[in-house]
């Protein structure tokens, strides 16, 4: 008989606090973070920007931004601000200026073709924060006291990075969990979450074949802690997710077995996300109106990962020569061999119409009042690196429908929301941390300017972008 509970422990470490939600202060910062700095000044204006400022507000022309000590102290247009004496100005005419992007499904750790898998603990931080991504959720992980380790090198300024909330390794059931804990009763979840709580994770996540008891005993035991759950699903279906209290659902429609008419609960098989995946189900149809009912009325969150489901359609490839750079030769080269046979043979594992279909579901969502975030989940065939795949989650969501405004909101504000710490991020607001992304052009008129960051603001600080991406050239896929 198969242990009730499978999980090879490291000696435990300390419990590892939420991210601060102070500014960290320069002086704290090692010489290796601060080789990436490019403005230090107490003081700093941003002037003459558009500002997309995560509110759901449409676009500001001519806007000037102070900093001061880490926060936002002003934001308006510029013929009102008065830019204090002694700052450090930055003319930014021609740049647009948005909130910190909040990664919510933003792994430290990467899969790609070939099977090939490695911990990222050097180049997904430099990526997340060189791409604006300045806090992320790892939702998930495969290694988790380098995760811990990570976080807290970033904590204390030894390495520079984003934000870091935990989440504890993957909790499935089944056989086969790999590097994931199978727990097949709910007294084995209970004491999973029990002893993840107590090393620093504020996250849970459960994936595809956790069962129905041992899900319901994870959210019970994880609530009394004050940590929330989230799922990639398959046995347990959203409707019955959302009953059982989880707080968050992964992967928008593409994994919601709720759209097959002959599933059984608690058994998870390939066919119980074929309707999604081949866009035969309906997103606009009683199945997912009546999820999206049941979620927003629990106020249950959603994250979409659009880019990581992109590189499984046949035709969509979309050529970023900065992905390729930072790969590994080996990664590079499996990854585009595996992109020419779907475009040749015409057919991936997700259609284009399920793709279509997963972006009108996540409107739909919206549009019903639904609390929606995104991610980027560099994992799959390894086409979708850390910080370039969220910035492309922009482009799509514009495809999708969504308003520039919308999509900047979705990406920053509502994942500061999910998380906890709408008070002090998300938003480009007074008093709050100065987390700022400065990109080239005008985002409102052009999707690709997302790519085009020059400057990351964390805490105040500004990172240089390019500088982070050089350090990480030929780097993804070795660490």
């Amino acid at each position: 008989m198969r242990p009730m509970f499978r999980l090879t422990l490291a000696l435990a470490l300390p419990a590892l606090a939420a991210p601060s939600l102070e500014a960290q202060r320069p002086d704290s910062l090692s010489a290796e973070v601060r080789r990436y700095v490019a403005v230090d000044a107490p003081v700093i204006a941003l002037t003459r920007v558009t500002l997309i400022d995560g509110t759901g507000a449409a676009p500001r022309s001519d806007q000037t931004i102070v900093i001061r000590d880490g926060k936002i102290a002003a934001v308006g247009p510029a013929a009102r601000v008065r830019i204090p004496e002694g700052a450090r100005v930055l003319e930014l005419a021609g740049h647009t200026v948005i909130p910190g992007l909040i990664g919510m499904h933003d792994h430290l750790f990467y899969t790609a073709a070939g099977g090939r898998a490695s911990q990222m603990s050097y180049t997904a931080p430099r990526l997340y924060l060189a791409s604006g991504v300045t806090t992320i959720r790892t939702t998930g992980g495969r290694s988790p006291y380098a995760e811990i380790n990570t976080k807290d090198a970033i904590d204390n300024g030894r390495v520079p990075g984003p934000r870091v909330h935990l989440t504890a390794p993957y909790i499935t059931g089944g056989a086969g969990g790999g590097s994931m804990a199978i727990v097949e009763s709910p007294e084995a979840a209970r004491r999973f979450v029990a002893y993840w709580g107590n090393e620093g994770a504020t996250w849970l996540k459960a994936y595809t074949d956790i069962r129905a008891a041992e899900l319901g005993a994870a959210i019970d035991e994880a609530h009394k802690r004050g940590m929330k759950v989230t799922g990639h699903l398959c046995s347990v279906s959203y409707q019955e997710a959302v009953a059982l209290g989880i707080d968050n659902l992964e992967h928008g429609m593409l994994t919601a077995s709720d759209f097959d008419p002959a599933r059984t609960s608690d058994v998870c098989t390939p066919a119980n996300i074929t309707p999604v995946r081949e866009g035969t189900a309906d997103p606009a149809g009683s199945v997912a109106r009546e999820t999206i009912r049941r979620m927003v009325e629990r106020k249950v969150s959603m994250t979409s990962t659009l880019v990581i489901y992109e590189l499984f359609v046949a035709g969509r490839t979309t050529p970023d020569q900065r992905t390729l750079d930072a790969m590994s030769p080996e990664v590079r080269d499996a990854y585009l061999a595996v992109r020419r046979q779907i475009d040749s043979t015409g057919r991936g594992l997700v259609a284009l119409a399920g793709l279509k279909n997963a972006m009108a579901f996540d409107r739909a969502f919206v549009a019903a009042g639904g609390l929606l975030g995104a991610g980027v989940d560099p994992t799959g065939l390894g086409g979708a690196l850390p910080g370039f795949g969220d910035q492309r989650n922009y482009e799509l969501f514009i495809e999708a429908g969504f308003t520039p405004a919308q999509a900047v909101q979705i990406m920053s504000a509502n994942g500061a929301r999910i998380l906890g710490v709408q008070d002090s991020l998300g938003t480009v607001e007074p008093g709050k941390l100065a987390d700022l992304v400065v990109l080239q052009g005008d985002l409102a008129a052009d999707p690709s300017a997302i790519r085009k960051v020059t400057t990351v603001f964390k805490d105040g600080l500004a990172y240089d972008s390019a500088r982070l991406i050089a350090a990480v050239k030929g780097r993804v896929g070795i660490d």
